[in-house]
């Protein structure tokens, strides 16, 4: 192994229940004077978005909203968000939301000023630097869910809604400003949601601990955050109100997306497409690709899972852990097949070809192959 790396956890974070009332001064410490929240359809009406426009409000901040989102968002709602941040006279994002409010807020702060177009700036090489980084709008950044770690990450997952392949777009400056943290904001999501964001972040984990690159630190990070979600996910899972259980998981999806700059793994390079191409949610879209994926590394990631099993007391070794993760699906009656969440096997040669080319199977510890990926797609539909 070669021990070189690129480190960077630098992530502002206000964490705790109650913090959202500290928006305004986390506007005022990004310089923003007139944000533009921006979350999804789902969220926009509901009592924890108006009243965070409230908080805006009172402080003098406005209360422009932008919620044309969809669960995996497209080039076409970021044109529409550019749009309406430019119309507006906006000089700050405030991302709100999950997975999908956090990437498309994320962009529309970095696209806003941009003259190239957004897929000119996928994570390909140095392609960032393509990007003006001075008319690049500050963000700040609100999770409702527990699970994408989008907050603390300088990138978002867009889907070409022509191609329906999921681009990873990267630049330094997309990573927010600051992050406010509020597990009081996590409290309403419906069980199949905290379940789907929960096993987001334990594969988060599980694919960062996987990965065969150099990153002490992340390999650290990765295996606390398994053992959080395993302790609370069940908790949150039985009673939506626990906010101890709800701020643990709102720790283990910052520290899954902070793990994986280790790289991610096979586990997500069959799940992007499959979501571009039938809309599933990702979370757990993730969690009914493990244990196929598991198996699949099991030659060479079974001795370090061993130590993961000991550390979360589970017995049994990497026999134990794989099988604790079929049980711990199942617990939040997750689908065991993806036809279950209307994927079909006809679709398989174009999963492939949006699976090979997904820049997660760099971090996978057994090289992809068309081959093989058509196994783990078999295995998995």
């Amino acid at each position: 192994m070669s021990l070189v790396g690129n480190w960077s956890y630098p992530t502002a974070i206000k964490f705790g229940a109650g913090r959202i009332a500290e928006l305004p001064d986390a506007c005022a410490q990004a310089g923003m004077h007139k944000p533009l929240l921006v979350t999804d359809r789902g969220l926009a009406g509901l009592p924890i978005t108006q009243a965070t426009l409230d908080i805006m409000d009172a402080a003098g901040l406005g209360r422009g909203l932008f919620a044309e989102v969809d669960p995996n968002p497209n080039e076409n709602n970021l044109d529409a968000g550019v749009a309406a941040f430019n119309a507006g006279g906006h000089d700050g994002v405030v991302a709100f939301g999950g997975g999908s409010g956090l990437d498309l807020g994320k962009m529309v702060a970095f696209m806003a000023g941009q003259t190239r177009p957004i897929w000119d700036f996928e994570d390909i090489g140095d392609w960032w630097t393509r990007a003006d980084a001075d008319v690049i709008a500050p963000i700040v950044a609100v999770p409702t869910t527990a699970g994408t770690g989008s907050e603390v990450g300088r990138a978002s997952v867009i889907t070409n809604s022509v191609t329906h392949v999921k681009k990873i777009i990267f630049h330094p400056k997309v990573l927010p400003s600051v992050v406010i943290c509020d597990p009081e904001l996590t409290v309403g999501m419906p069980k199949f949601i905290t379940a789907g964001t929960g096993l987001d972040a334990f594969a988060h984990c599980v694919e960062a601990y996987s990965s065969p690159h150099y990153h002490p630190m992340s390999q650290g990070i990765a295996l606390e955050g398994m053992r959080l979600v395993k302790d609370y996910l069940p908790r949150a899972y039985a009673d939506g109100g626990d906010i101890e259980a709800r701020g643990n998981l709102m720790s283990a999806a910052a520290m899954g997306a902070t793990a994986f700059q280790k790289g991610l793994g096979a586990i997500h390079a069959l799940s992007h497409p499959v979501g571009a191409h039938f809309n599933t949610h990702h979370g757990t879209t993730n969690a009914v690709c493990m244990p196929a994926v598991l198996d699949f590394n099991a030659p060479v990631i079974a001795d370090r899972f061993g130590a993961v099993a000991a550390y979360l007391g589970i017995t049994g070794g990497f026999d134990g852990f794989r099988a604790f993760v079929q049980d711990f699906n199942d617990s939040f009656a997750i689908p065991r097949k993806l036809s279950e969440m209307g994927a079909t096997r006809n679709a398989i040669p174009e999963l492939i070809r949006g699976a090979i080319i997904d820049p997660s199977c760099g971090g996978n510890p057994i090289e992809l192959t068309e081959a093989n990926l058509a196994e783990l797609f078999e295995a998995t539909i």
